[in-house]
């Protein structure tokens, strides 16, 4: 019998683990505590406070950072809201469609935008928009995390699709239900959980997204990341690190949501299994 080999029995696992997870997450951590620290300054620790947080709301950059998260939540909404209309059209259409010519080949420009650097991708849609003369600004944002986050939704639909079993579509389609019947009644119910778990992930990708947006943005259009990048250019404050935070703490809120409704399954029915008569 072929057993799985234990990597945790190999010399220096266990410390390169602890060093990788403290290179990771030390950061954070340390960005998380110190935006609790009641002094004004990074260096010495005065004690625990929220102060930084209520600055958030009330302080003199407020209005910056309410605005700033306005255009980053309605970008991120409707961004991943597209992405993943999109992505469940491509899913059906790779995993339905059957064989044709080229699907290797869509594949891999599906896949591509996760693959290619993001300052790659973010150089050359700046290019691609001066050169066809697209104006900068929110709208310019919006089409660049429409096409960067179709790959991030389309991982989670494409694997919910392929495991579903095609008799579905075929006991619906014997007892004479139309296509967009079958689709609407039967395959979105069953797909519900890959397509929402595609959206959270296209949604917080968008929402976190710095490079592209930085580049695409044009004058006068900032968004949350791209607000917070301009405030540490002038010195990292406390209000930044409490920002940084609640920015993180919502992302780790999204990507676990992502993860258990992408884990709901249906549960198997036996194919031998007889159905129960009245006595």
């Amino acid at each position: 019998m072929n057993r799985g080999v234990d990597l945790r029995r190999y010399f220096g696992f266990f410390p390169m683990t602890l060093l990788c997870l403290f290179i990771l997450y030390a950061p954070l951590i340390i960005v998380t505590v110190y935006s609790l620290n009641d002094s004004r300054s990074i260096t010495s620790w005065e004690g625990i406070s929220l102060r930084w947080y209520a600055e958030i709301f009330t302080g003199p950059e407020s209005e910056k950072f309410r605005k700033a998260a306005w255009n980053s939540l309605t970008i991120a909404v409707m961004a991943a809201t597209t992405a993943t209309i999109i992505a469940t059209a491509a899913a059906i259409g790779m995993i339905r469609g059957g064989s044709f010519r080229g699907k290797s080949a869509s594949f891999a420009l599906i896949s591509l935008p996760i693959m290619v650097p993001e300052i790659v991708t973010a150089v050359a849609t700046l290019i691609f928009f001066s050169a066809i003369g697209f104006k900068l600004g929110t709208l310019s944002i919006l089409v660049a995390h429409i096409v960067f986050c179709i790959p991030f939704a389309y991982m989670p639909i494409n694997a919910r699709l392929q495991g579903i079993d095609a008799s579905y579509e075929e006991a619906a389609h014997d007892l004479y239900a139309s296509r967009w019947q079958i689709f609407w009644h039967v395959m979105m119910p069953i797909m519900s959980p890959g397509i929402i778990s595609g959206f959270l992930l296209a949604f917080i990708i968008s929402l976190d997204d710095f490079i592209i947006t930085n580049f695409v943005k044009g004058a006068g259009v900032e968004t949350l990341p791209t607000a917070i990048f301009g405030s540490v250019k002038q010195g990292i404050k406390p209000n930044i690190m409490a920002l940084s935070t609640l920015l993180l703490l919502l992302s780790i809120l999204l990507v676990t949501a992502s993860y258990f409704v992408g884990q709901r399954r249906e549960k198997p029915v036996p194919t031998n299994q007889k159905p129960e008569t009245e006595a």
